[in-house]
Parts: C-alpha cells; sequence; structure tokens
C-alpha cells in the first residue's frame, strides 16, 4: 500500500529528529573544538603572554602568564589523547583562576567530560558555574547555555528549549546554528511547523556555518514548504548584480 504524502513527510521528520538528536548531543562539541580550540588555547596564550596582559594580568609578570599557557595547552592535549581523567587534574589549577578565560574553558571542558561519562547532573552544574559567573565574557556564557542546553534537551520541555535559548537564537549571533536548529525542533515538536521552517531556512543561508548543519536545515525547511535553496541562489544572482 503506497504511503500517504503526510505518512511520508512524518517519517522524515522522525528520522531527522533522531539525527539531530545524536548530532546535538554527541558532535557539536567536537566541531567547535577541532575548529577553533587551538585557536582559542592560542589565543589565551597570546593575549594573555603579550597583547592583554594589562586587562587580566595587572599585578602578574608575563612569564607567570606565559606558564599558565603552556600548562594549559598542555592540558588541552592530554584531553585531546582521550585520557579524560589526567586532563581534568590538569584543569583543577584553572578552575578558580582569577584569569576569566581559563576559568570559563576549564569548566566548559570539565563539563563535557562528565556528559562524556553519563554523569548529566554534574555537566549541568558545571556549566551553570560558567553561565551565573558575570565576570566572565558572554562569549563563554552563551557556550556554557548552548551546552547545558544540549545536556538537557531530552528531558526539557519544548517551549522550555525555546525559552532559553531566544537570546541566542537569532541570525546575527555567533551560536545561532546551534540555537536556532534547537529551537527549531522544538517548535517541531509543539507542532508549530510555521515557525520552525523559517529558522531552518535561515540557518541554510548562513554561510559561516558548518555544511552537515546547512545541509539539515535546507532540507526541513523543503520539507516544511520553504525553498532555502531557492532562497539562496537568489540572493547569490542579486550579490553578482551588484558587483
Amino acid at each position: 500500500m503506497a504511503k500517504s504524502p503526510k505518512d511520508t513527510k512524518d517519517l522524515a521528520d522522525e528520522a531527522f529528529l533522531r539525527e539531530v538528536d545524536d548530532a546535538v548531543r554527541d558532535s557539536d562539541l567536537k566541531q567547535f573544538w577541532n575548529k577553533w580550540g587551538r585557536w582559542i588555547a592560542l589565543a589565551l596564550v597570546l593575549g594573555f603572554g603579550v597583547l592583554g596582559a594589562w586587562a587580566y594580568f595587572e599585578n602578574q609578570k608575563s612569564q607567570a602568564v606565559g606558564d599558565q599557557g603552556e600548562a594549559f595547552i598542555k592540558a588541552v592535549d592530554i584531553l585531546d589523547a582521550g585520557e579524560n581523567d589526567e586532563a581534568l587534574e590538569q584543569f583543577k589549577p584553572f578552575k578558580d583562576s582569577d584569569q576569566a578565560g581559563y576559568r570559563a574553558l576549564s569548566k566548559i571542558l570539565e563539563g563535557n567530560i562528565a556528559i562524556e561519562k553519563g554523569d548529566k547532573k554534574k555537566a549541568v552544574s558545571t556549566y551553570d558555574d560558567v553561565i551565573n559567573d558575570r565576570e566572565l565574557p558572554n562569549a563563554f556564557r552563551d557556550f556554557a547555555l548552548i551546552r547545558k542546553t544540549m545536556a538537557q534537551f531530552d528531558d526539557l520541555k519544548p517551549q522550555q528549549v525555546i525559552d532559553q535559548l531566544k537570546p541566542l537564537a537569532v541570525p546575527d549571533n555567533p551560536w545561532f546554528g546551534s540555537a536556532g536548529e534547537m529551537t527549531a525542533i522544538s517548535y517541531m515538536r509543539l507542532d508549530k511547523e510555521d515557525l520552525a521552517g523559517p529558522i531552518f531556512a535561515q540557518i541554510a543561508e548562513q554561510e559561516d556555518l558548518p555544511e552537515s548543519l546547512r545541509r539539515r536545515a535546507r532540507q526541513m525547511a523543503g520539507a516544511l514548504g520553504i525553498d532555502a535553496i531557492q532562497n539562496i541562489e537568489s540572493e547569490d544572482d542579486a550579490k553578482d548584480e551588484d558587483q
């Protein structure tokens, strides 16, 4: 017996949601760290050791800053090697550091290790420490909120996810990709496909987002009646005409 269009769409939605749930739980941090982790660590070393010493280390010598930077990168290397317990030990001195960047990253990475170990409660508590630390730059606090929401995604009600991510689920926010996707999925779970579709389309149009994320967004926007590919091509044609 042939499937109706509605049945086909429901199956596509279910498969997509499974794929995104897996991506939300497993791949986002890896993509983030592979792309930016080393640069963040190096930026901390250079920024604290040379360019940003006056902001973070007014009362410390630059040599001490350099030593901390080397120690932090060593801890990251240990984490990259899969030695989570040893990495946790190496990150301990940074958790209570008066240097904002080291403090934030060490706690976020501790939370990520807790997720890998299946300790969701510990992870959420660690992310909350970062979110509630008003001395930290918003970039770190927002990333911790993304990670916290991902950890709780299966346990939160859809409206809770939407409300929690509202400040980040806008196209000009650096975390729009992850926040927008989780928000759109939550709208779908509330049967508000008219609100989910435009968000997927906006994600598909963001050239600086991972192609895997944009591909999923294009597929879902299309399934919800929005031709994101045509929208992107129209924008590209307009740019060509302007040039």
